[in-house]
């Protein structure tokens, strides 16, 4: 089953140095399953790699999409219309394109799995299908 990862989560995986890096690190290199993001998740963590570690850094995260570690997904327009709905329905949150984008792929994938170090504003969204979100890592 696909994992749908947030830009947190690959900050986290490209920064030996963060806190959450070895836990982060130790759930991807055990998942068994296709790992998942959106464009939208992608570039803010491509600009956090690159602003805050580094070009070589950053240059070391392109290699890894281009080697398939994980695949960064468009949302054709009826999904984009879903991501501006969850924006919308969750507003008070400022929930965001780029974590809205994490639920469409969820449904897109029939998954509920989601990496994420950002557990406030996913454990207050329902998913688009299925009771509620899987929070990793726990």
């Amino acid at each position: 089953m696909t994992l749908i990862l947030d830009a947190g989560v690959l900050f986290a995986q490209a920064n030996a140095s963060d806190p959450e890096h070895e836990r982060v690190a130790s759930l991807l290199q055990a998942e068994s399953g296709s790992l998942a993001t959106s464009q939208f998740a992608f570039a803010e963590a491509d600009y956090l790699i690159l602003e805050r570690l580094g070009v070589d850094a950053e240059l070391a995260f392109l290699d890894d999409l281009a080697a398939g570690t994980f695949v960064a997904e468009c949302l054709d327009r009826e999904e984009l219309s879903s991501a501006r709905d969850l924006a919308r329905r969750y507003r008070d949150l400022e929930l965001g394109v780029a974590d809205a984008s994490l639920l469409v792929l969820a449904a897109r994938y029939r998954t509920v799995r989601i990496a994420t170090l950002d557990r406030t504003d996913f454990l207050a969204v329902r998913p688009l299908h299925g009771e509620a979100l899987e929070l990793l890592p726990e």
